[in-house]
């Protein structure tokens, strides 16, 4: 059958349907250019990926590029200010690290690459042709245009929303065939509307805190082997989805912008020493790839305790944390915020002891020695009354006021001093007894066998002297925690940290193999008020900081809330499993005791009379158990555990914070273990921590308070 009978063999289409088709081509016809967007590219997994810029930059970059000033070396900032985009070279380049540089493009075509399906957008120049082909198309309404791309690669438009690239299988030199034979058809779409790419918004330009992040060991930080920058990134990203969360109230009156996030990397100087060349002349051939591995990581830790390395380490972490304030300062002039540190790992062990050893200014110095002075001598004075209302002489309280009696002038006191204040035989001798008995027992703690560190002999800490002693002992403070360090000239840093957080940190067991029994309660980081502790329970890396304060009391750390606010499901069911089997038994003892006490009953009526007052005094034990409720129990031990004195390293506040793991993990700790100590990087919970602390000593708290937060 012809093409002419076919025609007359179709069915007439009904008017309404060729209305609409009439309408359509009419709308078609009308051209409307094609809206651009910013992408870069990015090479992951030896495949190069194109990645859209935010609206917020790409409307940036546009405006750059329309003001035609991209033909002179424009650099617009982008991503936050973390990169630089070079609008004539069409480069991103890093600010703050060493990173490739990425190719820029004003993107309008994008066809779908043959591996992952992903859109892939054509060059500037061929997107132009392709525009202008389009644009003829749509004018004439003449389709079937067929174009060739600079690989010689086919790409013909049938009509507005069906565009094909066609990819050549072979040439004819290849397997004897035709240039004209194809592959399979590649789909090609025209704005970046309509290739479903997932484009943010972009971050709010205000920046209220700066925090500097810290790797441990080895380049790679988590179980992707992703580098520090990746993973501080992501950390960032869950910072932003988490203000939008939880500080909803104060975005929207524009209280708040948001945190900006720096990676600190100390690993490629140290290995750039030429130490791995010297580690490779003494490496074993055997187990090639395990030896590397040890080598680029776990040594890192010797290294540290090595004095000549460690001098590099804390050089590299110092003057980059310095020059990377420096900077952000330069590029941020209108900058007020705080700054606070984070470390992960053995990164946390390098910022505590840069911590320790940094220095107040002088001006600081004089006031804080002042006020020191006065609150201790008033606060001995205080003490003194305690020790007498002890010794039940309360009613010459007054007389030792006004001597001005602290509790070291106390000690320093005789029989002779005591009578010429007046106080008669009996109180006199009670005093003088309690005064030798102290000094007994600081002798037989003075007599103790000390510790040495590389520093050599120190001599007795605070925490090794009186007990009731509330004497600061600064310099005895610096000794106590600086125990046992590598000797190394610790550099100063140009600010005063707000907040100190560390993640899987090995803190608490270096200080210990160091020598340091006990932290003073009274000790703070110099220069730093704030210290955090945050860990997962399978962390095999991480230890406490709390029980080095208050060693006599044993409790649990505090445990960090779910950030969509509430214990996870099968803590919860745990817990409540865990409360009913104890009221099961209390029940079951009591009921047993009863009917014990019922069955042995004696016959006499006086022992009758006593047996009854026994059981009535059972079964209202046994009936007082029931009312009090599990919640209030937990709530109230909750409470008391945020409560407790935990010394002034965080400002009296709690210091160890543990995550709750999930459910699936809670099957094997073995398992995952490695994932526990890598897990803080895209951790909701660990990261809203960071950002409710920081925003607190600006004033400003979450919309809704999470149940079982401090």
């Amino acid at each position: 059958m012809s093409a002419r009978e076919q025609q007359q063999a179709q069915p007439p289409q009904p008017a309404a349907a060729a209305a609409s088709e009439a309408a359509e081509l009419d709308a078609a016809n009308r051209y409307e250019a094609v809206l651009p967007h910013w992408f870069y590219c990015k090479v992951m997994d030896s495949r190069e990926r194109w990645i859209p810029f935010s609206t917020q930059d790409s409307e940036r970059l546009e405006e750059a590029h329309g003001s035609g000033r991209d033909k002179e070396d424009l650099v617009v900032p982008t991503s936050g200010g973390r990169y630089d985009v070079h609008l004539k070279k069409r480069q991103r380049v890093a600010v703050y690290w060493e990173e490739e540089v990425s190719e820029v493009r004003r993107c309008t075509w994008f066809y779908k690459g043959d591996k992952d399906n992903k859109y892939i957008p054509y060059s500037e120049t061929f997107s132009e042709e392709l525009e202008e082909a389009y644009m003829i198309a749509v004018t004439l309404d003449e389709w079937k245009k067929k174009l060739e791309s600079p690989n010689r690669e086919i790409i013909i438009l049938h009509n507005p929303k069906l565009m094909v690239h066609y990819h050549p299988v072979a040439t004819s030199d290849d397997w004897g065939s035709t240039p004209t034979e194809q592959g399979r058809p590649r789909t090609v779409k025209r704005g970046v509307e309509n290739i479903a790419a997932e484009i943010p918004n972009g971050e709010p330009l205000q920046i209220d805190h700066l925090v500097f992040v810290v790797h441990g060991i080895g380049p790679a930080c988590d179980i992707r082997f992703r580098s520090i920058v990746q993973c501080v990134n992501d950390f960032r990203n869950v910072s932003l989805s988490m203000l939008q969360a939880h500080f909803k109230k104060a975005q929207e009156q524009q209280q708040i912008g948001r945190v900006e996030f720096l990676p600190v990397n100390w690993h490629s100087s140290l290995h750039s020493t030429g130490v791995d060349v010297d580690l490779e002349r003494i490496t074993l051939p055997s187990i090639n790839r395990l030896r590397h591995f040890i080598n680029d990581t776990i040594l890192d830790v010797f290294f540290y305790n090595s004095s000549t390395y460690c001098q590099t380490i804390v050089d590299t972490v110092a003057s980059e944390m310095n020059r990377l304030y420096q900077l952000f300062l330069q590029r941020n002039p209108l900058f007020k915020g705080g700054v606070s540190i984070a470390g992960h790992s053995l990164g946390s062990l390098i910022l505590f002891d840069l911590l320790t050893n940094q220095k107040a200014a002088p001006e600081e110095d004089e006031h804080s020695e002042e006020g020191s002075r006065t609150t201790s001598s008033n606060r001995g004075i205080e003490e003194v009354k305690e020790i007498l209302q002890k010794l039940e002489l309360s009613e010459y309280c007054d007389v030792f006021e006004k001597e001005k009696m602290d509790r070291q002038a106390l000690f320093l006191c005789t029989e002779k001093n005591l009578k010429e204040m007046g106080i008669p035989l009996g109180p006199r001798m009670k005093i003088l007894h309690y005064i030798s008995s102290k000094r007994e027992m600081q002798d037989q703690s003075a007599a103790a066998p000390g510790h040495s560190g590389e520093r050599g002999a120190e001599p007795a800490s605070p925490s090794q002297r009186d007990p009731d002693s509330t004497d600061d002992g600064k310099n005895c403070q610096y000794r106590d925690v600086g125990l046992g360090q590598v000797s190394a000239n610790y550099p100063q840093l140009n600010y005063k940290p707000t907040i100190f957080f560390a993640f899987g940190s090995p803190i608490g067991m270096f200080l210990t193999v160091r020598g340091v029994k006990r932290i003073n309660p009274n000790y703070s980081l110099p220069t730093c008020k704030g210290f955090f502790n945050i860990f997962h329970p399978f962390d095999p890396v991480a230890y406490r900081i709390e029980p080095m304060i208050v060693p006599d009391l044993e409790f649990e750390p505090m445990l960090l809330p779910h950030h969509k606010g509430r214990k996870r499901m099968h803590l919860e069911l745990k817990e409540g499993l865990t409360r009913m089997s104890v009221d099961l038994k209390n029940n079951l003892l009591g009921s047993l005791r009863v009917a014990w006490q019922s069955f042995t009953r004696a016959p006499l009526p006086a022992v009758e009379a006593a047996s009854t007052d026994a059981e009535a005094e059972a079964e209202t034990s046994v009936e007082k158990q029931p009312d009090t409720k599990p919640d209030e129990t937990s709530t109230a031990v909750k409470e008391e555990a945020s409560l407790i004195n935990v010394g002034r390293l965080n400002g009296g506040n709690r210091i160890d914070y543990v995550l709750q793991e999930k459910p699936i993990e809670s099957f094997n700790e073995y398992l995952f273990a490695l994932q526990g100590h890598l897990c803080y990087w895209e951790s909701e919970d660990t990261v809203l921590l960071v950002l409710k602390e920081i925003y607190q000593t600006q004033g400003i708290t979450l919309d809704q308070p999470l149940p079982g937060s401090q």
